[in-house]
């Protein structure tokens, strides 16, 4: 028999106790029997949380995974936005450098999340005491240190004391400590998303970074690119004098058409004979050294041409100034390649070429001025000078190219590149429309504004100032134009073809005599041969920037060679027809600049066609 006991009860607990007992099977005296049975038991902890406590316990974790979870969506969502709207396409030649080493920090990402997990690590948790215990500046450029995350999860290595990076030590709570006590959870509830989001990124440049870096880009434009721009100007200058002083060297030597063409084209050949092996110099030692040098040639050739007293002479002289201008625009825009970011590489183009054009513009009146008070022998005498200056200039500012820049071997050599089926759609229209532009900038235009248009010295002299404005206008629009239209995805192989066609249609107005100010569709043909800023910006796509300089060398051979034959030719045509009180009829020129417009028409045709030239097929 059971022993009895008297127990008294509050009236609340009796009331609970009555309700308690209603349920089947259960008794006042059976639950009060269990109840002590559970209170009585030695292996129970005496310290166990209630069913409040624990309660409350999950309420602060799932608080706090809802932070983690805005964090991480918000983390998330900005990572988008930059991969998506503010990450600046790839070149199709750096995409395979960008693949490998996307792979590798893939690699590297994978195993700091093994590390991490392993450990048992949370980098929201760390990532927000840093940024509410620290100076936020210092914690958005200080990454985490790796022994104060090993001290965080491995008590052990401390005597037991717990380390979190940026706080103050913590040793663990005695076991008789309430379990349920309330940590306050302000920090995190403090914590601002822009904080985190900052916190996240502890490569992100702080504004005096972005200072240093501003002043460091503008200090490479000076060392870099403006003594690059200054060769390439004196090569536009070079190019186009003759068409100033083809008047004076007439007179003084009694050169026919054809001997005038033949002597200003000369510069075309050798410069043409030069590509090449200048191409593959610049790949292998770097533009720095290769420019400063050839650039002496030029000096020579000028100093050779200011004291010829023959024809032979002259043609030494204008032959070796061909050669020391051919590494000008490569070495410009092999430098660009190298020492700026691919998604400035087409408007650092389209700006070099703007700037050097303005050599074409100084070789129209601001020459003439100078052939009035010095004449043609003392100007050359001042660009002998001036390339002397341009070359110590190259080799004294710029600096040395790194080993990663210079001499970098490569499987691909200009065979590969002559046999590439892009290439080949490219570099007859590009060196149709090109070599046409130059040839009759450089000289056939001043003869038709002579011996056709009939303008005196001053009006031939406004017509290819203007001419040379256009050819630097035109090099800016068309850089602008090629980094702009990439966006909507149209690149610059799609944009030659539609500029091709406006030059075109400018050169059937010349011919045709269309009632047109003398100097506008000249103008758009001068323009025209600033569409180097587009082929070799569709060259960059094709090759790797370590044969940027033979790729720009193998294309620039069908400029140059076009350019000399269509200057040549045109003289040789032009002479059929016997001058009348000193000028060539207008149906000589006529019939000289169609049959060049016919062979720019079979160009563009065969850069449209879609009939592929290997088992690839059309790029």
């Amino acid at each position: 028999m059971k022993p009895c006991i008297g127990v008294y009860l509050s009236e609340p607990v009796a009331a609970r106790l009555a309700v308690a007992a209603q349920r089947p099977g259960a008794t006042k005296s059976a639950i009060i029997e269990a109840a002590l049975a559970h209170f009585l038991d030695p292996d129970r902890d005496m310290n166990e949380p209630s069913v409040d406590c624990r309660l409350s316990a999950i309420h602060r974790h799932l608080e706090q995974l809802h932070q983690d979870v805005r964090i991480v969506s918000e983390t998330v969502a900005l990572q988008a936005r930059f991969l998506l709207a503010v990450t600046p396409p790839l070149a199709a030649a750096d995409q395979p450098n960008a693949c490998t080493l996307g792979l590798a920090r893939f690699d590297e990402f994978a195993a700091q999340v093994a590390r991490r997990v392993d450990l048992g690590t949370s980098l929201i948790k760390e990532t927000i005491e840093r940024v509410n215990s620290t100076d936020p500046e210092h914690v958005a450029t200080e990454p985490v240190r790796q022994e104060a995350l090993t001290r965080s999860t491995h008590p052990e290595l401390k005597g037991g004391a717990t380390t979190v990076a940026g706080n103050k030590s913590r040793t663990p709570r005695s076991a008789g400590q309430a379990r349920c006590e309330h940590e306050p959870n302000t920090r995190a509830k403090q914590t601002s998303l822009g904080a985190v989001s900052r916190s996240l990124l502890p490569w992100r440049t702080t504004a005096r970074q972005q200072s240093r870096r501003c002043r460091a880009d503008w200090l490479l434009i000076l060392r870099v690119f403006l003594p690059f721009v200054a060769a390439y100007y004196l090569s536009f200058l070079f190019r186009n004098i003759n068409a100033t002083i083809a008047g004076p060297l007439t007179y003084e030597f009694g050169l026919g058409a054809d001997e005038l063409g033949f002597l200003t084209s000369i510069y075309f050949l050798t410069f043409a004979a030069a590509q090449i092996p200048i191409g593959i110099l610049l790949d292998r030692y770097g533009p720095r050294q290769i420019q400063s040098a050839v650039l002496l040639a030029a000096a020579a050739g000028a100093a050779l041409f200011a004291v010829s007293d023959n024809v032979l002479l002259l043609l030494l002289g204008r032959a070796l100034i061909g050669l020391g201008a051919s590494a000008a625009l490569m070495a410009g825009l092999k430098a660009v390649v190298l020492w700026f970011p691919a998604e400035q590489v087409p408007l650092l183009n389209g700006l070099m070429v703007m700037l050097a054009a303005l050599g074409g513009v100084t070789a129209t009146l601001p020459a003439e001025y100078l052939l009035v008070s010095v004449g043609w022998r003392g100007l050359f005498e001042l660009l002998a000078i001036a390339s002397v200056g341009s070359a110590l200039a190259i080799f004294l500012i710029v600096p040395k190219a790194t080993r990663s820049w210079a001499a970098k071997e490569t499987n691909i050599g200009l065979r590969t590149i002559y046999t590439d089926p892009r290439f080949w759609r490219l570099a007859p229209l590009s060196a149709t429309c090109i070599g046409t532009a130059w040839a009759l900038q450089g000289l056939w235009a001043a003869q038709w504004f002579s011996d056709v248009e009939g303008l005196d010295r001053s009006g031939l002299i406004g017509n290819l100032f203007a001419m040379a404005i256009a050819s630097s206008v035109g090099a800016l629009v068309l850089g602008v134009a090629a980094q702009k239209l990439r966006r909507y995805g149209i690149g610059p192989q799609a944009l030659l073809g539609l500029v091709a066609i406006l030059f075109f249609v400018a050169q059937l107005a010349v011919i045709l005599r269309a009632p047109l100010p003398s100097s506008a569709p000249w103008m758009i043909v001068a323009a025209g041969g600033a569409a180097t800023v587009l082929s070799c910006a569709t060259l960059a796509d094709f090759f790797p920037k370590e044969l940027a300089g033979r790729a720009n060398a193998a294309l620039n051979v069908f400029h140059i060679g076009c350019a000399f034959v269509v200057q040549s030719l045109i003289g040789f045509v032009v002479q059929h027809w016997t001058p009348e009180h000193g000028h060539y009829p207008e149906v000589a020129y006529q019939t000289a600049f169609a049959v060049n417009l016919a062979v720019q028409f079979g160009a563009w045709f065969w850069f449209i066609i879609r009939v592929p030239l290997s088992s690839k097929g059309w790029p």
